[in-house]
């Protein structure tokens, strides 16, 4: 037999072989699982972006809605919004918290990461959830005082319930007054979920709470941000000096989560080994 025989008969070997492999696969359908599998796993991981999107876009809509609507003009006003933030809160707590854990805020998904608790990967897929959710949460609200033509005597139908630096003296102010809002938000949100000395089932109702207090305290210098999602899809809609000053309330929460997460780095429990 020649050499070109051998190797022609070498290849038919390997190509049969070949063949079958793909007839095993196809036989087996191996291909067909591993498909499955991956497409299952990602709507698996895709559930927890949304469930945050939907948690932003709730509590965007109606805490910007009740400050829209009711107004923060007089005490009574400033305890509406502040309830209705605290209660959009606990409300999605008890309705995601089991799926994403309903952080619904980009500062609180920074001082998870930086925690620990979370992949960044994750993260950003939050982070692009909740930034979407405040974004239609705003669109909205927008169409609601459009097709209203919600009169200004209601509250502030103009400003969709953006954030302001004026009252806190100017973006300096603000911008401390919502780090140091922010830093005490998130160290509760860090305390309250701790696995080891947290509030288990209390938690949503501790961050709810919360978060009320500091909407009393900082409503008046700033609107209270501690959010950026909550605050960059009104300031699309509203444009103007919101929009011009939202990096403020982008950046401020952000460097408080951070804080938040060193803090509580220090104080935390050590874990058992």
């Amino acid at each position: 037999m020649s050499v070109h025989s051998i190797d022609f008969l070498y290849k038919n070997i390997q190509f049969a072989k070949i063949i079958a492999y793909i007839e095993h696969i196809i036989k087996n359908n191996i291909v067909k699982l591993n498909t499955k599998t991956f497409i299952t796993k990602t709507l698996n991981i895709m559930k927890k972006y949304v469930a945050e999107c939907i948690g932003t876009m709730v509590l965007t809509l109606l805490g910007c809605g009740t400050a829209v609507f009711v107004g923060c003009g007089d005490p009574a006003g400033v305890a509406a919004t502040a309830l209705a933030f605290g209660l959009s809160v606990i409300a999605m707590a008890y309705t995601i918290g089991g799926i994403s854990g309903c952080h619904i805020n980009p500062a609180i998904t920074l001082g998870v990461a930086l925690s620990g608790r979370m992949t960044w990967k994750d993260a950003c897929g939050y982070w692009i959830g909740q930034i979407l959710g405040g974004i239609i949460g705003a669109a909205i609200l927008f169409l609601i005082v459009k097709v209203s033509g919600a009169p200004g005597a209601m509250g502030d139908p103009a400003g969709l319930g953006t954030n302001g630096v004026a009252n806190a003296g100017g973006v300096g102010g603000a911008f401390l007054v919502e780090v140091i809002a922010t830093f005490l938000f998130v160290l509760v949100v860090l305390g309250a979920t701790d696995s080891k000395v947290g509030a288990g089932n209390f938690a949503g109702l501790a961050i709810g709470l919360s978060l009320v207090l500091i909407h009393l305290v900082c409503i008046n210098l700033t609107g209270t941000s501690v959010n950026p999602a909550r605050s960059i899809g009104p300031a699309l809609f509203a444009g103007g000096e919101a929009l011009k000053n939202v990096w403020v309330f982008i950046v401020a929460p952000l460097v408080g989560a951070a804080l938040s997460a060193c803090v509580w780095a220090a104080i935390a429990p050590a874990k058992e080994k």
